[in-house]
């Protein structure tokens, strides 16, 4: 496993991280998800994201107790808060200090710890002035609960202004969690400049397009049985705009180029989110521990840039690219 720096910050990642979004607490029997936890460790995986939204806050729960007999020190453990959660009240969304402060002691009570390394903002809050948001961060910091604040799917202009907010209270903002993939590039014309410039790094999620760029979706034919693309609680709804013959098509032309790498497809789609010199680590989830352990094999894979020219012959013009597509809700939603 290779390592990298979050951001302008002395902290050393996982260049794979392993996420529990959509797994844990919903459709992954516990004993399963332990496994797969387990499974990441064994690989050589030191860092963990989650957000008190998944599954209802039972994704940190069962994380909290696979991580229990580990070495607090050897481990990061990243959480997020601005979704909805518990009995969804006027006051369990969003980014408001009232929020943020109460959801950070039920995130640790969770996850069985005093402190997170890393506490995102899981998107931007139009409703909270910036100014209570990065204050109670501040705060947060200072008590030490919280080492270090990122965010996720913030626009090129909120990671500016949270980040002069941030330097002039005294802490910085290290990180965004921002979706990105061969078929889902929009952060690359500004989120990605400008996160250089300031000292962001990026931690992506989806570096496999929710399964797409395996390659077990075939144009003209049903998903397989138990894939994501049938699942009902949610993973359908956000694998859909993928599911058609065009992208499946393209996606298909990046086996040749997998197998002369000695790479499986999905091996090679983290790779090359990892080319990004502003990718401090991809997000990977699995269902079961064989996925973690095939994942994490694209750690230190590098990619020429031949083969990054036949990835974009393949598939490129399939992306999506516009920086519009990073949004956050209009308002918090209850």
């Amino acid at each position: 496993m290779d390592f990298r720096y979050l951001g302008n910050s002395g902290l050393k990642i996982s260049e794979i991280t392993y996420g529990n979004w959509l797994t844990h607490g919903s459709q992954v029997e516990n004993e399963q998800a332990v496994r797969s936890v387990r499974a990441a460790l064994d690989a050589g995986i030191t860092t963990f994201d989650t957000a008190d939204v998944y599954a209802n806050t039972a994704a940190e729960t069962v994380l909290g107790g696979a991580l229990a007999s580990e070495r607090r020190e050897s481990v990061e453990i990243f959480t997020k808060v601005y979704f909805p959660t518990g009995p969804k009240g006027p006051n369990d969304t969003g980014l408001s200090r009232k929020h943020i402060m109460e959801s950070i002691e039920g995130s640790l009570r969770r996850l069985r710890t005093d402190h997170v390394d890393l506490y995102q903002a899981h998107r931007y809050d139009y409703d909270t002035p910036l100014e209570e948001t990065m204050q109670a961060f501040a705060d947060l910091v200072r008590q030490g609960k919280v080492l270090y604040v990122g965010v996720s799917e913030w626009t090129a202009d909120q990671l500016k202004a949270g980040h002069t907010l941030a330097k002039e209270l005294g802490f910085q903002l290290i990180s965004n969690q921002p979706q990105y993939s061969m078929l889902w590039r929009v952060i690359e014309e500004k989120v990605v400049p400008a996160s250089e410039e300031l000292g962001i790094s990026q931690i992506v999620w989806s570096p496999v397009a929710q399964g797409i760029l395996t390659g077990k979706y075939k144009p003209g034919e049903q998903p397989p049985a138990g894939s994501r693309a049938t699942d009902e609680k949610g993973g359908a709804d956000m694998i859909s705009r993928f599911m058609n013959d065009e992208t499946l098509t393209g996606v298909q032309k990046l086996a040749p180029i997998a197998q002369d790498l000695g790479l499986t497809m999905a091996q090679l789609a983290v790779a090359w989110v990892l080319q990004n010199n502003n990718v401090a680590s991809a997000i990977i989830g699995a269902s079961r521990p064989e996925q973690v352990t095939d994942n994490v094999k694209a750690s230190g894979v590098k990619l020429d840039d031949e083969t990054l020219r036949r990835i974009d012959n393949a598939i490129g013009g399939l992306a999506q690219r516009d920086p519009a597509q990073t949004k956050s809700p209009e308002h918090r939603l209850t």
